[in-house]
């Protein structure tokens, strides 16, 4: 692993690393004089299964783990395959839909495969543990989560807590009001078996957080163990300076790890399409640069913003780091070949586009039955009426040529491919499917 351009080296600097990077919300008193030894510490953070995929909002937490392993700490990834079960009601208006026994464990496991792409799993001192809380959680009975867990949390504690307290009002079910001390109890479980001293999370898991530190210093005190020492780290939640919602694509749906949800072109153009007031706190959060680095293409932002290398350069990286150099490189190239002003009539290239960009499939007779038919059957005009309206108006171009008649009948590229500008802008390969 390279030693990252980072204000200190190894264990010690990571608390400046965070606030350099205006990441830090909260860390727990002490823990920056226990990082300060440079003994090794490692530390978890929770990803609960609610989806067959994780999403670019976990990077943060992704890249929390990623940052503690370059400095020689080990990360612990932890899948909530019994917490996800019950649902986190941290800062939420209402309860979360409760998922199967199955649907947990197949999410679980996908996730676990996902995680696998960021962090080194070679066995050693700093190697990558994954764990499932299910494995423990699910072997707890009643008697025992009330004996050992129950007696350490007052309900005075657990009403003061600010995600409780947004929810009471509307209501606030047990099941949800009890998930504090299920995540307390991976915290306990972790610094007992794992040596896990530290967690880390978002701003809204910090009063979960602060459950697993009492419930590990209280039940060690029940017992004799003398003061059991733990730590805690949480990020600020992101909030874009431009006021969109991170993590959402234009058409307001969520952008993922997984290909087959989001495909690698599209989740490059989320990062190339970033706001010039947000891609400053995107390099910052979601890289491994360093402070000259960012400082540069901050310049870059400030100096020549036409220029977009910031967006550039970020949307590479990451989009290099979720699904791999090979697929960034392609992402790159069909942008280009997407935003150019000439037609594409190489075949191949045209198929990368139609797949990159989930194009339109159609089948043969809305090709003879007119351009204005192909467009609506395409879904590239919401009507065949608004299709001639955009045709007669100047406003499509197919194959790279301007098209005025709505019924003319257009050429495909080898007989399959036809390429459709509507606009400057929206431009989409459709195939033409004979069969």
């Amino acid at each position: 692993m390279s030693t990252p351009q980072t204000p200190a080296a190894g264990l010690p600097g990571l608390l400046s690393e965070l606030a350099w990077r205006d990441i830090l919300h909260a860390s727990t008193p002490g823990l920056q004089e226990r990082l300060a030894t440079g003994r090794l510490i490692a530390a978890y953070i929770g990803f609960d299964p609610t989806a067959s995929s994780l999403h670019v909002g976990h990077l943060i937490p992704i890249f929390g783990l990623i940052r503690l392993q370059r400095r020689g700490g080990r990360p612990v990834a932890l899948v909530g395959g019994g917490t996800g079960l019950i649902g986190d009601p941290s800062f939420r208006s209402a309860d979360r839909p409760m998922l199967s026994l199955d649907v947990a464990r197949a999410n679980a496991d996908a996730i676990h495969v996902q995680l696998a792409r960021f962090l080194d799993f070679t066995p050693g001192p700093i190697g990558a543990v994954m764990a499932n809380n299910l494995d423990w959680l699910g072997k707890m009975s009643m008697i025992e989560y009330l004996r050992d867990i129950g007696k350490h949390f007052t309900v005075p504690y657990m009403l003061a807590k600010d995600s409780v307290q947004v929810r009471l009002e509307k209501g606030l079910s047990f099941t949800e009001f009890s998930y504090m001390t299920l995540q307390a109890i991976d915290f306990q479980h972790l610094y007992r078996n794992y040596g896990v001293e530290m967690q880390m999370g978002g701003a809204d898991q910090w009063g979960n957080i602060t459950a697993g530190l009492e419930l590990i210093r209280r039940s060690a005190a029940a017992a004799g163990d003398g003061e059991a020492v733990a730590h805690g780290i949480s990020y600020k939640l992101l909030l874009a300076p431009s006021g969109a919602k991170f993590g959402k694509s234009e058409a307001g749906e969520s952008v993922w790890l997984d290909a087959a949800r989001t495909t690698p072109f599209a989740f490059y153009q989320y990062w190339l399409n970033a706001d010039d007031r947000d891609v400053a706190t995107y390099m910052r959060w979601f890289t491994l640069w360093g402070p000259d680095e960012v400082a540069s293409l901050d310049a870059a932002i400030a100096e020549r913003p036409g220029d977009r290398e910031a967006q550039r350069r970020l949307a590479y990286d990451v989009t290099a780091r979720v699904h791999g150099d090979p697929a960034a490189q392609d992402a790159v190239e069909i942008s280009a070949a997407l935003f150019q002003r000439d037609p594409v009539s190489d075949p191949r290239l045209l198929a990368r586009i139609h797949a990159a960009t989930s194009g339109p499939v159609v089948g043969p007779g809305a090709v003879e039955g007119g351009v204005a038919l192909l467009l609506a059957e395409a879904g590239l005009a919401p009507s065949r009426g608004e299709a001639r309206r955009l045709v007669t108006g100047g406003g499509i171009t197919v194959n790279g040529e301007r098209i005025s008649n709505p019924a003319s009948v257009p050429t495909a590229v080898a007989g399959e491919w036809i390429e459709v500008r509507v606009g400057k802008r929206n431009r989409s390969v459709v195939r033409v499917n004979a069969g």
